[in-house]
């Protein structure tokens, strides 16, 4: 009975997965994909989901700062609901507003180089997403 947070961009998907309990979110990986094919995604999530015995998704909604949607929201709110009604699991959309830049300071902070911050930033920012929703009290 875990949640599966994913930090959907148009190349890659970074996926997390909470704990058990719903106290913890660790990263688990980045999926390379292209949006305009969600199939090249699909079977990897899948994998995942199943492996990992989830029962809920949170996508993070990348609201503008002034709380309107842009593109990139409207393509998360497009992937939520294609993923919710292909595999009938409840999918949340989650304010993720400033958490790329909040993990790319958690990496700077721990002196990773700028090739290994390429690398997670996508994993620690669905690790974010999922771990500001558990802290919400969800």
């Amino acid at each position: 009975m875990k949640i599966l947070g994913l930090d959907v961009g148009e190349k890659t998907i970074g996926v997390a997965v909470s704990d058990a309990l719903h106290f913890t979110a660790q990263g688990i990986e980045t999926i390379k994909w292209d949006e305009s094919d969600y199939n090249t995604a699909l079977p990897r999530l899948k994998e995942l989901i199943d492996q990992y015995e989830v029962t809920k998704i949170v996508i993070g909604h990348p609201k503008n700062m002034n709380n309107t949607i842009g593109e990139r929201a409207e393509s998360s709110e497009s992937f939520a609901a294609y993923i919710e009604q292909e595999w009938n699991i409840p999918v949340v959309l989650w304010d993720e507003r400033l958490t790329t830049m909040a993990a790319e300071r958690v990496l700077l902070e721990a002196d990773m180089s700028r090739k290994k911050r390429k690398k997670v930033i996508d994993k620690m920012a669905a690790v974010m997403i999922l771990q500001s929703y558990l802290d919400a009290g969800h």
